[in-house]
């Protein structure tokens, strides 16, 4: 939990405490203790779901950053292995043209082995389904990966507004002890159930948000292009 919300839920334990020692004056008193109670049940289950929220949400970013780290190496290793693909296709051409000048049988042989070995090697570079290394594989790989890390940052993303929703939620329901607008509580409700809604699809349907911002911007580029 942030310090600021920490600071805020401190300052409803101490207002709840007062008025309890305070409660001896009437009966006035009684109404406004049950609620600030219930209040305060509220303001501890929502702070249960932010811890949850906080706790996930720096797992997934976490996970998210090794991803993409390995997608980087396994695309800096395709690269290199591009790199070394074409400068031995060139060579193997460039031998090639020799070859054809060359009278001598025992060089040309040795000459046409080399570049049956180097084209072997530039075929092996291009896709080595044994060792899992070819540029094929590794092309595959890195986009598993990325993948991987977008749904792992999408997931912490989700976490994050949740998380967000439930701090605002409790500095309302804060408010609400110090002020006695239930309106204010009725609203920090609402932002624990958005809250809720928003670490549920963090855990199950991650990229949902991202799919319904993707289908409402084609929707207004689509309106905006028919006028």
């Amino acid at each position: 939990m942030s310090h600021g919300v920490h600071a805020v839920t401190h300052e409803v334990e101490h207002q709840i405490e007062h008025e309890e020692h305070g409660g001896g004056h009437g009966h006035e008193k009684k109404p406004a203790e049950n609620n600030n109670k219930k209040i305060a049940l509220l303001i501890s289950v929502i702070a249960l779901f932010l811890a949850f929220s906080e706790t996930l949400g720096k797992s997934a970013q976490t996970i998210g950053i090794e991803l993409n780290i390995k997608a980087s190496d396994t695309w800096n290793f395709f690269q290199a292995k591009t790199i070394r693909q074409t400068s031995l296709r060139i060579a193997a051409e460039a031998m090639t043209l020799q070859l054809a000048a060359l009278t001598n049988d025992d060089a040309k042989a040795a000459m046409a082995k080399q570049i049956e070995g180097w084209r072997a090697t530039v075929t092996r570079y291009e896709s080595d389904p044994k060792e899992q290394d070819g540029r094929r594989e590794l092309m595959a790989l890195a986009k598993k990966y990325e993948a991987a890390r977008d749904i792992a940052m999408a997931r912490y993303h989700n976490y994050e507004f949740g998380s967000a929703a439930f701090q605002i939620g409790i500095v309302l329901a804060s408010a609400a002890v110090i002020t006695g607008m239930m309106a204010l509580v009725y609203a920090a409700a609402g932002l624990g159930v958005l809250g809720l809604i928003f670490t549920s699809l963090g855990l199950f349907s991650p990229e949902l948000p991202h799919d319904v911002m993707h289908w409402v911007g084609q929707f207004f580029a689509a309106t905006g292009g028919g006028h």
